[in-house]
C-alpha cells in the first residue's frame, strides 16, 4: 500500500482504516504492554504518534527503536487519547527499516547552529531546518506564482559566461586547462585554447542575460544559483547564492520601486498564510518578534528616500557607526539596519546613488553625479534588493563602459540590444537567501542553505 504523508493525516477530519505511514523515529517511550513512538517524514513540522502493543509479533524489536531510525507502519487512524493532539495511529503491524545506531549525532532535542554546520547532510532531520528548508520550498514556489500573476516570463541564463556583470573581478574560473602544462602566449596562460577558446566564468548575476530577453519578451525574470568569490566570512555572505531578477521592458526607476515594494510585501503575506505552522517555531524559538515584524512589512508603506538624504540622517544620528558615511560611500549593513530598525522603523527604499559605487549598466542622472539605482532596506537583513533602470543610450552607455575600464569588444552583443529597437528598461536582484533570513528570524545565511559554499569549506 502506498505510503501516506503524516501532513495529510493531520488535516483528517474523520479516523481512517488500513494506512500506512514511513518516517524516523524521534522519540519512543515504553509501558508495561505497549510503546509510544513520535515519528516524522519530513511533510510538516509535527510527529504522528504511533501506539504499538505486545501483540505484534515483532514487538521486542519495536522496543530497541532508536530516535533516527526508519520505520513503515501499517495500521488505523484514531482519536488521540491525549492531550495536544487530535489523531494517532494504532499500529497493527511496523516494519524496521533501518536502526540508527546509538552514534546517530542527533539524539539531543537541541543542538547549536554552529554544530549542526558540521553536519550539514543531517541537520534537516530536526525541527528547526526541516522548517527552514520547506519555507524555503513554499517561498520559492510562492516567486514564482507572484510573476506568473503578472504575465512574467521565466527564463533560464547561463551559469557560464563570458563577462563581469559586476565589473568587481569577483570571479570563479572555469577552465578545463592542465595546470601542470598549460598552454602559454608572451609569458601568459593562452586562454583562446581553453574549452570555449577564452576566459569563461561562473556567473555573479543573470542580469544582463534577461536584459535581453526583457526586450524581446518584455516582462521576464531569472532565478537561480550565482556566484562570488570575495573571500569574506560575514554572516551575510557565501560564495554561491540564489538570485531572483526580474527584468522590465518600458519601466522607469520609480516603476521598479512600485514592484519590488509589492514583490515584498506579497512574500511576506504569503508566508504568514501559508507557512504559519513552520513560522510558529522560528517565533518561539528564535525571534519573538518575527510575526509582527512581517506583519510590519506586509502593512507598511515603504519609505523612499534619496541617497544624499539617507547619508544626512546618518550623519546627524549621533550614532557612533564603525564605519564613517559621507556623499560617495557605500552605506554598510549598520547604516542600512538604523534607518530601518531605529529611524524609519520599516523598510526603506534609497535611490539616486552616486555613480562611482555602481556599475556601468545604470543609467546616468541628468546631474551626471548619480545614477537611477535603488536598494531596498528591511530590519534584521539591511539590502536585500539592488536594482536600477538600465542605461539605454547607446553613447552614454558606451562613455561609462570607458569610465570603468571595460573592454566594449566583449560586451559587443550588450552594446547590440542599444543599436536595434533599444527602449527604457529596468530591473533588480532578490537576494533569495537573504529572504529566507527575515522571514524566519535567522541571523546567519549558512543556516538558510542546504550546502553553504564558503571560503574553505566545500566539504558536502
Amino acid at each position: 500500500m502506498n505510503r501516506i504523508k503524516i501532513i495529510s493525516l493531520l488535516k483528517s477530519e474523520t479516523p481512517r482504516d488500513k494506512i500506512t505511514v514511513k518516517g524516523w523515529v524521534r522519540t519512543r517511550r515504553d509501558s508495561s504492554n505497549f510503546s509510544f513512538i513520535e515519528i516524522n517524514d519530513g511533510s510538516c513540522l509535527e510527529n504522528l504518534q504511533i501506539i504499538a502493543d505486545e501483540s505484534l509479533e515483532n514487538y521486542e524489536d519495536i522496543k530497541k527503536l532508536t530516535t533516527g531510525s526508519a520505520v513503515a507502519v501499517f495500521g488505523n487512524l484514531i482519536e488521540s487519547q491525549g492531550k495536544g493532539q487530535l489523531w494517532e495511529m494504532k499500529a497493527k503491524a511496523l516494519e524496521v527499516i533501518s536502526l540508527a545506531p546509538d552514534s546517530y549525532p542527533l539524539q539531543k532535542k537541541r543542538h547549536t547552529d554552529e554544530f549542526l554546520r558540521t553536519i550539514a547532510h543531517l541537520r534537516p532531520r530536526t525541527n528547526k531546518y526541516g522548517a527552514v528548508f520547506r519555507i524555503r520550498s513554499e517561498l520559492s514556489f510562492a516567486i514564482h506564482k507572484f510573476f506568473r500573476e503578472r504575465d512574467f516570463r521565466y527564463i533560464h541564463s547561463p551559469i557560464i559566461t563570458g563577462s563581469d556583470c559586476e565589473g568587481a573581478g569577483e570571479l570563479f574560473k572555469v577552465t578545463t586547462i592542465d595546470f601542470e602544462n598549460p598552454p602559454k602566449k608572451d609569458g601568459k596562460i593562452d586562454y583562446s585554447r581553453d574549452f570555449f577558446g577564452t576566459e569563461a566564468s561562473l556567473t555573479v548575476s543573470g542580469q544582463l542575460s534577461a536584459e535581453m530577453f526583457a526586450l524581446a519578451l518584455g516582462d521576464v525574470y531569472t532565478f537561480g544559483p550565482t556566484f562570488r568569490a570575495e573571500n569574506s566570512n560575514t554572516k551575510r555572505h557565501v560564495s554561491e547564492f540564489w538570485m531572483v531578477e526580474p527584468e522590465m521592458a518600458f519601466c522607469n526607476l520609480f516603476e521598479d520601486i512600485d514592484l519590488a515594494e509589492e514583490m515584498v510585501k506579497y512574500l511576506a503575506v504569503f508566508i504568514l498564510e501559508e507557512c504559519a505552522d513552520d513560522l510558529k517555531l522560528f517565533t518561539r524559538f528564535v525571534d519573538k518578534n518575527l510575526k509582527s515584524t512581517l506583519e510590519n512589512i506586509a502593512q507598511s508603506e515603504f519609505k523612499r528616500i534619496l541617497y544624499e538624504e539617507a547619508v544626512e540622517i546618518l550623519r546627524k544620528s549621533g550614532k557612533n557607526f564603525k564605519f564613517d558615511i559621507n556623499f560617495g560611500k557605500d552605506l554598510q549593513t549598520e547604516h542600512e539596519r538604523y534607518l530601518t530598525e531605529d529611524f524609519f522603523k520599516k523598510p526603506v527604499v534609497i535611490y539616486n546613488y552616486p555613480k562611482n559605487i555602481k556599475p556601468f549598466y545604470m543609467r546616468l542622472n541628468d546631474d551626471n553625479k548619480t545614477v537611477a539605482a535603488m536598494d531596498v532596506l528591511v530590519p534584521r537583513i539591511g539590502e536585500l534588493i539592488g536594482g536600477s533602470q538600465r542605461e539605454e543610450r547607446l553613447s552614454m552607455l558606451e562613455a561609462r563602459m570607458n569610465e570603468t575600464g571595460l573592454l566594449k569588444e566583449n560586451y559587443w552583443w550588450y552594446l547590440d540590444s542599444r543599436r536595434f529597437g533599444t527602449v527604457p528598461h529596468s530591473g533588480f536582484g532578490l537576494g533569495f537567501d537573504r529572504l529566507i533570513m527575515l522571514m524566519t528570524g535567522t541571523s546567519n545565511i549558512r543556516d538558510v542553505i542546504p550546502f553553504p559554499r564558503t571560503p574553505n569549506s566545500i566539504d558536502f
